[in-house]
């Protein structure tokens, strides 16, 4: 099936800083992405119907049928989308959820599906987007038992172990939901993973690491220390003691030692955060609820983040006390305050934290950066 993913602005915006380097398709939301979720009903990569300055680096789609890719899929669902004939749309409680050609007549879908609309709601849908992923990956993949006696395995029928994982003196507890060990990945001695977990490919959870459920760590990235209800998207560090609970972490960020977030107000009450989209705080109707961080991002050590902080592209953030609840990309500093983070130098630190994984800083990449950089005031 050919077909494009597009976003839909209003909820692009209101994804940002997650959205302003890749299209909504290709946030991660249970062990793999809205896109690769949709290649597997669909048997075919998507093309990307997103923001101009993002085409640079995400192929353009250029097929009749359109989906919102915010939209999660399921068996239902692409039913209706696949049996859509030529000038039909698909609708639901008046979202565009899919369009064949020019629409001239309306549907409203009668299946039922998540739609990823905030940045809380990918923390919030993940524990059962992992079980939803498990199911779609089961008959696809080969899966190995644990085989280092040492290591302490609870109900381990719901333990999905890839090829090449490397497990040494750990405790994997998958009595409330499945724990997912993707291709070459490594769990140390003496770490604790309570399910659902995903753990993706090449990544590592250090030793003595607590991931005390309902997370995904990307592929390629490191972690330790405390994690609960959180997503890293991929090829990021949280290497260390610190924990961070109720958070989202895009690409190329690293927390440094003993890095930590607050995701509950001592008053208990609900949640804001900054909104780009409504340009100041907006009230996630959570109690949890704790970091936000966009791409390339950087927290020194002994970084401190209050309940609901939102930070942006390319910032890097250090000093004693709390910063600011909203660091706007390439910001510099700290609770003392910013200055801006030059371009040129943060194309240097991109390209020697993404020469570690062996990938290139390209033009593309730079294109978006230079996008992000020219629209951003500190």
């Amino acid at each position: 099936m050919n077909y494009t993913l597009f976003d839909e602005p209003s909820i692009r915006q209101a994804l940002l800083p997650l959205t302003f380097t890749r299209p909504v398709s290709l946030i991660r939301i249970g062990i793999l992405t809205i896109a690769e979720k949709w290649e597997l009903f669909a048997g075919q990569k998507p093309t990307f119907l997103t923001e101009d300055y993002l085409h640079a680096k995400f192929p353009k789609g250029g097929t009749e049928l359109c989906v919102n890719g915010a939209v999660i899929p399921n068996a239902a669902l692409f039913e209706e989308i696949k049996n859509l004939k030529k000038g039909e749309a698909l609708f639901k409680k008046g979202l565009t959820i899919a369009y064949y050609g020019q629409a001239e007549t309306k549907k409203e879908s009668q299946a039922e599906f998540r739609v990823v609309c905030f940045p809380w709601d990918i923390f919030a849908h993940n524990s059962a987007e992992i079980r939803n992923d498990i199911e779609l990956l089961k008959k696809l993949r080969k899966w190995h038992k644990v085989e280092d006696k040492p290591t302490i395995v609870y109900n381990p029928d719901n333990v999905f172990i890839e090829e090449g994982v490397k497990i040494r003196a750990a405790v994997l507890n998958a009595e409330d939901g499945p724990i997912y060990l993707g291709k070459n990945s490594e769990v140390q001695e003496g770490a604790l993973i309570k399910g659902p977990f995903a753990l993706c490919e090449g990544s590592v959870v250090n030793m003595g690491g607590k991931m005390r459920g309902d997370s995904t760590i990307g592929p390629y990235s490191k972690v330790g220390g405390e994690i609960s209800n959180s997503v890293i998207f991929g090829y990021s560090n949280k290497g260390h003691d610190g924990f961070i609970g109720n958070t989202v972490i895009g690409e190329w960020c690293n927390l440094g030692a003993d890095t930590n977030t607050s995701n509950l107000k001592n008053n208990y009450s609900q949640v804001q955060v900054y909104s780009y989209k409504e340009k100041g705080l907006a009230n996630t109707g959570l109690q949890f609820c704790g970091l936000i961080m966009g791409d390339h991002s950087k927290a020194g050590i002994n970084t401190m983040f209050n309940t609901g902080t939102v930070v942006g592209v390319c910032a890097n953030i250090f000093g004693s006390g709390f910063p600011d609840k909203f660091i706007p990309s390439f910001a510099w500093g700290g609770a003392e305050g910013f200055e801006t983070f030059k371009l040129d130098k943060a194309y240097e630190v991109a390209e020697r934290v993404m020469a570690r994984r062996k990938i290139t800083l390209d033009e593309g990449d730079k294109k978006i950066l230079k996008h992000i950089f020219d629209n951003t005031s500190i």
